[in-house]
């Protein structure tokens, strides 16, 4: 705002002439009750729109409005990517993680460890066998779903050693001929 119109301003504030008419000014104006129909007659006419059909009674037909088809596209656009997504050829099983790679290792190297010891077990250790293969089996698992933790192939390893060295006692206590 500059000062011109600033002072200008000001000079209103201090007419007296000007305050008193506009303290007699109405609060509230109302429309004139014509306005409407003032209004309508001073707007263009509008274009004339079809006529519609009338039937016998109470019921008049509307005008038939094009339809827009839209959806079958799009649908059929859908249903295409659909398809291409369920047999597409690239879709592969993410690669196994390092840890997963490891873990397999690790039951490898296991699974050879158990085959080299003794067959003959002794009956009253199978339990405590079937336990630890039972939490090694789900370590795997847990680890199938969460390729990223570290700790469950630390378990696996405690797991698959606890197995081995009871696996061993059990070979021993067969072989000696003693039970617990």
């Amino acid at each position: 705002m500059s000062t011109h119109e600033t002072d200008h301003d000001h000079d209103h504030d201090h007419d007296p002439a000007l305050q008193a008419r506009l303290r007699a000014l109405p609060g509230q104006r109302m429309p004139p009750a014509d306005g409407w129909a003032r209004l309508a007659a001073q707007l263009p006419p509008r274009e004339a729109a079809p006529a519609a059909v009338e039937h016998p009674g109470n019921v008049v037909a509307l005008p038939r409005r094009a339809r827009r088809r839209w959806w079958l596209p799009a649908g059929a656009a859908l249903a295409a990517g659909l398809a291409v997504y369920a047999v597409a050829p690239w879709r592969q099983a993410p690669a196994p993680s390092v840890l997963q790679l490891q873990a397999a290792a690790m039951t490898e190297q296991y699974q050879q460890a158990v085959a080299s010891l003794p067959g003959a077990r002794a009956a009253e250790w199978q339990p405590a066998l079937h336990e630890l293969d039972e939490s090694a089996a789900q370590i795997r698992a847990a680890l199938a779903q969460d390729p990223r933790a570290p700790h469950l192939l630390g378990q696996l390893k405690r797991t698959y050693t606890l197995r081995l060295e009871l696996t061993r006692q059990a070979a021993q206590a067969a072989a000696a001929g003693l039970t617990t």
